[in-house]
C-alpha cells in the first residue's frame, strides 16, 4: 500500500493545457517535486512563473521511447493528454498514446497514473469522443500499474473549454435557439474541485485501482446554466426551443458565435446528447474532506479573474514561445476576452523599453496620434466618463492604483510590465498591457496587448466596430514606443532616476 509519505516525485502531462497548467503550481505548493513533460521545446513553458520550479523532460507519448527518460525516479504520473476530436482516427491515436505512457510507466516502476476521463453511462450509446475518453482510461489499466480514474462532465473555471463555449453563446444572444442538446442533464463541477481531487488522490491509497465519478451538487441543463449566467451577468436572455438542430448543424452555429472552431466544437455537441450525471458517488466515501462548491458558486469563481482584472493567468497562450518566430500581429480569444497582441524586437535593453512606455499619456501624449486618443476622451467627457482631464502625476514615474489620463494603473513590474485598467465608457472591461521581455541576442521583445472582456451583444459590436481604428492606433504606437526606447538606448549620458 502506498503511504502519503512515499509519494514525492510525480510527472504532469498536459502543462500547455487548461488542467495541467493549472494543477502544476498546486503541486509544487504542496511540496511535491514535480517533472513535467512537453513536446518539442521548453519554450513552449515561457511565460510560466513556475517553469524554473520543474525539472522539464522533453517527450511525445506518441512516440514510446521519448517517455523512459521522463519516467526515471517518478512515483505517481498525471495523465491529462486526450485529443479534441470524433472521428476513429484521434481514438485510435489517443489509445495508442496511453499504451505508449502505461508501459514506460510499468517499465520505469512507476506505481500510480492519475488520469482524468470524462463522465458518462459506459452502457448507453454514448458519442465518439466520451467513448474514447473512457478507452483511453481502460488502456493505461493494461499494464500492471494501478490507475486512479476521475470522470468528471462540465469544468466551470474561467478558460475551460465547454465553460467558454456556453459562456460566450450566453453573452452573445439576446435570444437563443436551443436545439435537444441545450436540455440534456449535466453535472458540472468546478476546477478548483477538480485540482482538490488530483491532488488528494496522492495521498490516498483507498483511491487506487478505482473509476471515481465526480461532479458538483446541482444536476442541471445547458440551459439552466446559460439562464443562470445571464442573472448573474444582469443579461436579459431568452431560450425558444426548436424540435430538430443536428449536432454538426448546432456545431456550425456554436463556430459562427464562439471562439470555438466547429472541429473542436462538434465533438462536444455530440456528447452533449448523453446524460453527464454522477451515478456512483463513492467520491464521497473516498474523499470525505472534499466539500464541492454548487455551480453559481463555481460560476462567481470563474467569473471573478475578469471581473477583477485578473488577466495575467491567461496561461493558454505564451507571450513569447519562441524568440525566433514573432508574430507581428496575433488576434485570439481566451477566457471571454478579445485579446489583440502586437509584439517588437527592438534594439534596445528591457529597462529602456520599458521607461519608453512608462513616459506614455500627460503632456507627453499617447503617440504617434494623441488627436485621436484626446477626440476619444472628448467623447468619453461627453457621456459622463473622465476623459483625459486627469492627466499624470510625474513624467516618468507610474504608480500602481493611480490615474494616468483615462487609464488606472493595475500594475508596475520594474523594467518588464505596466498593465493599464480602462477607466472610460464601454460596454465591457478593458485593459492595455506593455511588456519588454528579454532576448537571447541582447535585444528586447516589447509586447503591447489591448484585452476587451465586452459585457452582451453591445460589447462585441463595439470591439469589432473599432478593431479598424485599433489596427492603425495600435501598430502606430508599438512603433513610436520602440523608436522611442531606442533613443533612450542611444542617449550619451544615463538617466537618473528619482528615488
Amino acid at each position: 500500500m502506498i503511504e502519503q509519505s512515499d509519494i514525492s516525485s510525480v510527472l504532469v502531462t498536459g502543462v500547455t493545457g487548461y488542467v495541467g497548467g493549472r494543477l502544476v503550481p498546486r503541486l509544487l505548493q504542496a511540496g511535491y517535486k514535480v517533472r513535467v513533460l512537453v513536446r518539442g521545446s521548453t519554450r513552449r513553458l515561457d511565460g510560466r512563473a513556475w517553469k524554473d520550479q520543474v525539472d522539464i523532460a522533453i517527450g511525445d507519448v506518441l512516440n514510446r521511447g521519448s517517455l523512459t527518460a521522463a519516467m526515471q525516479g517518478i512515483d505517481a504520473a498525471y495523465y491529462l493528454i486526450h485529443s479534441m476530436g470524433g472521428h476513429d482516427e484521434f481514438s485510435k491515436r489517443d489509445i495508442q498514446a496511453a499504451e505508449n505512457f502505461a508501459t514506460t510507466a510499468a517499465d520505469a516502476g512507476v506505481r500510480n497514473i492519475i488520469y482524468l476521463g470524462g463522465l458518462g453511462d459506459a452502457g448507453s450509446d454514448l458519442s465518439e469522443h466520451l467513448r474514447s475518453r473512457q478507452q483511453t482510461g481502460d488502456a493505461l489499466r493494461q499494464f500492471g500499474v494501478s490507475v486512479t480514474e476521475f470522470r468528471a462532465g462540465m469544468v466551470v473555471g474561467s478558460g475551460s473549454l465547454s465553460f467558454e463555449m456556453m459562456r460566450n453563446l450566453t453573452e452573445r444572444l439576446p435570444i437563443m435557439i436551443a436545439p435537444r442538446w441545450v436540455y440534456t442533464k449535466t453535472q458540472p463541477i468546478a476546477i478548483r474541485d477538480v485540482l482538490n481531487y488530483l491532488i488528494s488522490a496522492l495521498q490516498n491509497p483507498a483511491s487506487l485501482g478505482k473509476i471515481i465519478e465526480i461532479g458538483a451538487p446541482d444536476v442541471l441543463t445547458y440551459a439552466d446554466m446559460m439562464m443562470t449566467y445571464a442573472k448573474i451577468r444582469g443579461l436579459r436572455r431568452q431560450i425558444i426551443r426548436v424540435p430538430v438542430l443536428t449536432p454538426r448543424l448546432s456545431s456550425y452555429w456554436v463556430h459562427w458565435i464562439t471562439p470555438v472552431s466547429a472541429s473542436v466544437v462538434t465533438p462536444l455537441i455530440e456528447g452533449l446528447r448523453n446524460e453527464l450525471v454522477v451515478r456512483d458517488h463513492s467520491a464521497r466515501t473516498l474523499f470525505p474532506d472534499i466539500e464541492t462548491i454548487n455551480f453559481e458558486t463555481a460560476l462567481h469563481l470563474a467569473l471573478a479573474r475578469v471581473e477583477e482584472g485578473d488577466i495575467e493567468t491567461l496561461w493558454s497562450d505564451a507571450l513569447a514561445s519562441s524568440q525566433g518566430d514573432i508574430k507581428p500581429v496575433h488576434f485570439t480569444q481566451e477566457q471571454g476576452m478579445l485579446i489583440e497582441r502586437r509584439q517588437k524586437r527592438v534594439n534596445a535593453s528591457p529597462a529602456d523599453v520599458f521607461t519608453s512606455f512608462m513616459g506614455l499619456g500627460g503632456d507627453r501624449g499617447w503617440p504617434p496620434d494623441n488627436w485621436l486618443w484626446r477626440l476619444r476622451g472628448a467623447l468619453d467627457r461627453l457621456f459622463g466618463g473622465v476623459g483625459m482631464r486627469r492627466g499624470r502625476r510625474h513624467p516618468d514615474e507610474l504608480r500602481q492604483g493611480e490615474a494616468l489620463d483615462f487609464w488606472r494603473v493595475e500594475m508596475v513590474e520594474a523594467d518588464h510590465l505596466l498593465r493599464l485598467r480602462a477607466e472610460m465608457k464601454l460596454p465591457g472591461q478593458g485593459w492595455l498591457q506593455f511588456e519588454a521581455n528579454n532576448c537571447q541576442d541582447g535585444r528586447t521583445d516589447l509586447v503591447q496587448t489591448a484585452y476587451f472582456a465586452s459585457k452582451g451583444l453591445s460589447g462585441l459590436l463595439y470591439w469589432y466596430g473599432i478593431y479598424p481604428l485599433h489596427g492603425f492606433i495600435f501598430s502606430r504606437m508599438i512603433e513610436a514606443v520602440a523608436q522611442r526606447a531606442v533613443e533612450l538606448s542611444n542617449r550619451p549620458y544615463p538617466v537618473v532616476k528619482k528615488q
